[in-house]
């Protein structure tokens, strides 16, 4: 029983690493990046939102390392 519920918890975490990793923006976005990049130059670009989804990935990320960790040696 306690190892459905540690697999259902892994699942949970790995959409969760989906959907953080999917919600980030691209560090090279093609055309369209070379042309709002020349407008990030003159009105800055917002890091705040990229910065806390990063951060969140990381720990989602651990999370599932740890997961896998205990489903592995169970």
């Amino acid at each position: 029983m306690l190892k459905g519920l540690v697999t259902a918890i892994h699942v949970i975490i790995a959409l969760g690493l989906i959907a953080t990793v999917l919600l980030q923006s691209g560090k090279s976005a093609g055309l369209s990046g070379a042309i709002a990049g020349g407008a990030e130059t003159f009105f800055g670009k917002k890091k705040g939102l990229d910065e806390k989804l990063g951060r969140l990935t990381a720990f989602i990320a651990i999370a599932f390392g740890i997961t896998s960790l205990v489903l592995v040696v169970w």
